[in-house]
């Protein structure tokens, strides 16, 4: 990695940030401070986005199902969906007494124009209006037909026990016959609703009347990482929560407290919201169109510069995905990792990332991991039984790590 100035550390990520146009990607149910996508099949989920060059464009929306691995089902949209699986999205409002312009859309789904009627993966997709994707979320709608227990506890194997947590869980099902298990059955287990730490392909270990076990010692461990990071921006003006410092040039610049990397890091208990954040203002009515923008400024303090691996700002503010907009650059000045990322007021989670040659990431690595963190579980059961066109989703279950159980 070449070696640069401060200077053009800073100019290099203001000119990153202000390139990428579409921000503040939601897809949640309209209940406050629920931030899962797998929802019984019937919830309204609202998807919202704000677009920065604020010149109200035509976006469509397009719902596609998929199967239990994500790929395309071979269900035709009408058999999936009552009306249009792909419409405009008309809900489209411009911010207010906001430094940063833009225009903020919202849809509901289902809505008048497209109601779906079969449990599955989803894919939501918006369109620009040369039918170019430009960005994708997944979402899952599940029926009530099993009861999926969840139990999470520390890890039995004695060279993880102490980094790694073990997820073990049952699919009761009462009400459906399941002749071959082995191949009706797919389950998958996501970790804090990231669908980029999930396991899968997993097949019972236990066959009981009406019950599926799953009870694995090692393949369903996940790390146990750490606990996230977090800041608070609600106020644009002046410092908030792990903002230490706020300047104003064409947007305002938030400089968060810097995080120093110490390899012999040990657990501390700190409440987190599993890496989501939540978009607020102090200084408005409307969260929607009144937060304001603002430069977040993140800094890693360590000794010397990490060999043949890439650092990077994560969470689901970026859908915890890694590119070059929330990539971090070393300072050898300062011996500082950097990185500079529009966002919207409000509450956030956030840790760091690496990525080495084979771009398999590492969340490990600076933050630690520890059998004690607080994660969120969620086992999806699938089912397809022979001579079906597509997966159902018949459960869903969730767990959480317990430290005094």
């Amino acid at each position: 990695m070449s070696k640069k100035t401060t200077t053009t550390f800073l100019l290099f990520f203001t000119l990153i940030s202000f390139s990428q146009h579409i921000k503040t990607i939601q897809l949640r149910p309209l209940q406050e401070n629920v931030f899962t996508a797998i929802v019984p099949l019937g919830t309204v989920l609202e998807l919202s986005f704000d677009d920065l060059e604020a010149d109200s464009k035509d976006y469509q929306y397009k719902i596609e199902h998929m199967t239990y691995d994500w790929k395309k089902s071979r269900l035709l949209p009408s058999q999936y969906i009552n009306g249009f699986d792909q419409n405009y999205i008309i809900d489209v409002t411009n911010s207010f007494n906001t430094f940063q312009s833009y225009s903020h859309y919202a849809v509901r789904i289902p809505n008048v124009n497209t109601e779906i009627t079969k449990s599955g993966n989803y894919l939501l997709s918006v369109l620009d209006e040369y039918d170019d994707v430009v960005f994708t979320r997944k979402f899952v709608l599940f029926e009530n037909l099993a009861t999926v227990g969840v139990t999470v506890e520390r890890s039995r194997n004695t060279k993880t026990e102490n980094s790694q947590q073990t997820i073990q869980f049952s699919v009761n099902h009462p009400n459906i016959a399941i002749n071959n298990p082995g191949l009706e059955v797919n389950v998958a287990i996501v970790k804090n609703n990231n669908w980029q730490e999930t396991i899968s392909n997993l097949q019972p270990t236990f066959f009981k009347p009406n019950q599926l076990l799953y009870t694995y010692t090692n393949k369903t461990n996940f790390w146990g990482d750490n606990e996230y990071l977090h800041f608070d921006s609600k106020i644009i003006r002046n410092k908030s929560l792990n903002i230490v410092r706020v300047t104003h040039d064409e947007v305002f610049n938030h400089y968060i407290y810097p995080t120093t990397y110490n390899e012999f890091l040990e657990y501390t208990y700190n409440p987190d919201i599993n890496g989501q954040f939540v978009v607020r203002t102090l200084e408005g009515k409307d969260n929607n169109t009144e937060a304001d923008y603002a430069l977040m400024h993140f800094t890693l303090e360590v000794d010397e510069m990490f060999k043949e691996k890439e650092v990077y700002v994560y969470g689901a503010f970026n859908n915890f995905n890694t590119s070059d907009k929330n990539r971090m650059y070393y300072n050898p000045k300062n011996q500082t990792y950097n990185a500079s990322i529009l966002l919207k007021q409000g509450f956030y989670n956030y840790t760091f990332v690496t990525s080495e040659k084979d771009n398999i990431l590492n969340t490990k690595d600076i933050r630690g991991s520890f059998f004690e963190t607080e994660n969120e579980y969620t086992v999806i059961a699938y089912y397809k039984p022979f001579g079906s066109l597509f997966d159902r989703v018949i459960g869903v279950g969730t767990g959480f790590f317990d430290q005094n159980r």
